[in-house]
């Protein structure tokens, strides 16, 4: 039998105050979100109320009418001594008719459009089979975020080191640690999904078949090695190359064929939402000001009724109107820290890129997110929340704060330039080509080089192929048939 004994153990353990988890909440909220949020805990907490910036047409008859007794009136009688009969159930019911017609939210809230939920999108699919998945609590958050990263089409648009900044501070995890659950949630239903490339996502699927499978061996090695004869339906050189039989290469090709390429595409991703801005960028003189949209500021106040109850009453009705009174402050401190920071990381991003905002996507600089939490003062998982799914208005239209982040390309004289800035810089060399000698990847590479930029003939054809733009040859033949036509 064992013997019961007691152990003192020494742990570090990373705890989040109750203040600090919702400013992080609200900081990743984008708009919609923001406002449904609000509203739910306007709806739980007496003590919250939304401001009215217009009367209502029946108010305006009450306050003109002798009857009408004013909020403010009624709340500056402190000495006003309360009766039972004002509690009744018909006064209760009346006055929550009244509240009915009068609370609610302002203007900029008072048509709330709900979009269609009635099919399941992707991110639902995966997040609900998350949920049901034996995963362990860090596991279940690695695997949160790579969901969140996951395109329409089912593809992990985002890196390791991306979705490892996006845990932090929270979440200390090793890219081996990430790639691991990566793994995991690639075997979730649609298999393949969140795949870095259709390669993978192929050879996923592939090893997810039966054993025993006829042709699985043979297309799994087609599928790492020859992919692209294969999308090219380059039959002789994949025999050539594979030594197959016939038979064989069209039973591996049949089982490929078969597979689905793009997981997410029986999702219905598709969501009818009008993209707000959450910041304009405006010029002032020389320089350029960014302001918050009036959205992001939902002008929530106290209820000062609620207030001078708490100050007359005693027992369990305080404690709890103290605990919803501490909510709520709560609440209005993390929503001025939240825009507070979304103004700050706005105004980084302008200040890096007026280049940008001056003469288009040509000056555009390098930007990564630690330069701007080095600006602004805050850790670099705090910009990533503060710039995702939330969209600037600048004189050249609507963009997301993300798509002012770049990465380099160095320089002949040492220094960089965006990936951006070089994207277009092809587009225009494109554009001007004369249509019956289009320009090779190598040529574009080497009039960039005798303008200073570095480009390496694979990188030109990763953002061409990025700016939806063909090789040589197929626009060779793209200008020949429209000469024809």
């Amino acid at each position: 039998m064992v013997n019961p004994s007691l152990q003192i153990r020494l742990t570090q353990k990373l705890a989040m105050a109750p203040q600090l988890q919702q400013a992080i909440r609200l900081l990743q909220l984008n708009r919609i979100e923001l406002r449904e949020y609000i509203q739910e805990l306007v709806d739980a907490n007496p003590l919250l109320e939304q401001e009215e910036t217009t009367p209502q047409p029946d108010q305006v008859r009450k306050e003109d009418s002798p009857e009408y007794e004013t909020t403010e009136t009624r709340k500056s009688e402190d000495e006003r001594e309360y009766s039972p009969d004002d509690y009744d159930d018909q006064n209760w019911q009346n006055e929550q008719e009244q509240w009915a017609d009068t609370a609610g939210w302002s203007d900029d809230f008072s048509e709330r459009q709900f979009e269609d939920t009635s099919s399941s999108s992707l991110r639902e699919h995966l997040l609900a089979q998350i949920q049901l998945a034996h995963f362990n609590e860090i596991d279940a958050a690695i695997a949160t975020a790579i969901v969140y990263a996951v395109d329409d089409d089912g593809f992990l648009v985002d890196d390791l080191p991306d979705i490892r900044e996006t845990l932090l501070p929270e979440i200390r995890v090793e890219d081996d640690e990430i790639l691991a659950v990566l793994h995991r949630v690639q075997r979730l239903e649609p298999v393949g999904v969140a795949s870095r490339d259709p390669g993978e996502c192929i050879r996923v699927q592939l090893k997810a078949q039966p054993t025993g499978t006829p042709g699985v061996e043979l297309a799994l090695r087609l599928a790492r090695d020859f992919l692209t004869l294969v999308a090219g339906n380059a039959y002789e050189e994949m025999q050539r190359e594979t030594g197959a039989t016939s038979e064989n290469l069209k039973q591996a090709l049949e089982l490929i064929r078969s597979l689905e390429p793009r997981p997410g595409s029986r999702f219905d991703n598709r969501r009818d939402e009008y993209l707000v801005p959450d910041v304009y960028v405006r010029r002032d003189g020389d320089e350029w000001v960014t302001t918050l949209s009036p959205e992001s500021n939902p002008s929530l106040r106290l209820n000062k009724y609620y207030i001078n109850l708490l100050r007359k009453s005693g027992g369990k009705d305080a404690e709890y109107l103290r605990g919803r009174l501490q909510e709520a402050r709560w609440l209005l401190s993390s929503l001025e820290m939240r825009n507070r920071t979304l103004l700050k990381v706005s105004q980084s991003i302008v200040d890096n890129q007026r280049g940008f905002l001056a003469d288009g996507e040509i000056a555009m600089r390098p930007l990564i997110l630690k330069d701007v939490a080095d600006q602004v003062g805050v850790h670099e998982s705090t910009v990533s929340r503060a710039t995702t799914r939330k969209y600037m208005l600048t004189p050249r239209g609507i963009f997301e704060l993300k798509y002012f982040f770049s990465s380099h390309v160095r320089t002949v004289s040492g220094g960089m330039i965006s990936a951006t800035s070089t994207k277009a810089r092809i587009q225009v060399l494109i554009e001007k080509e004369p249509s019956n000698h289009p320009l090779s990847d190598q040529d574009i590479s080497d009039i960039l080089r005798e303008t200073g930029i570095c480009v390496a003939r694979r990188t030109i054809a990763k953002y061409r192929e990025s700016l939806g733009l063909g090789s040589s040859g197929e626009r060779r033949r793209a200008n020949r048939r429209a000469d024809k036509y």
